[in-house]
């Protein structure tokens, strides 16, 4: 692995650790982090304010073109509500049946000095199917 790709994966996890410390402090329960499904891997899986939440993490550092968030793109979520009803199928007996599926997003920025600021988009997306 290059120098560089270690370095982006390594900020992508420090983002990640932030992530489920700012959701934990928000009432949320972490069930599972960085499941795979196939081609996708689920950041965050967690449970609160009477959802399931499937949040997905993204992570950047200067310079950036572009807000983190916006990486999340129509691919990314078909394959994250993929990996999500297959998760949910595996568990049709624990008792998530009768709470809402939510798709959240938290963008991490991390400035020149290593300082993050952290973005919560709470049901970033829902999908559809036409």
């Amino acid at each position: 692995m290059t120098d560089r790709r270690a370095e982006a994966k390594k900020v992508g996890k420090s983002g990640e650790d932030l992530a489920c410390i700012y959701l934990i402090q928000k009432g949320m329960t972490v069930l599972e982090r960085n499941l795979r499904c196939g081609h996708c891997e689920i950041d965050i899986i967690c449970v609160g304010d009477g959802a399931v939440h499937f949040v997905e993490v993204k992570t950047r550092r200067p310079p950036m073109m572009t807000l983190p968030q916006e990486a999340v793109n129509l691919t990314k979520q078909k394959r994250l509500v993929k990996a999500a009803l297959e998760w949910l199928n595996k568990r049709k007996t624990a008792g998530l049946g009768d709470l809402e599926v939510q798709f959240d997003i938290v963008g991490v920025i991390f400035d020149e000095e290593g300082t993050a600021k952290i973005e919560y988009l709470p049901q970033a997306f829902i999908p559809l199917y036409v």
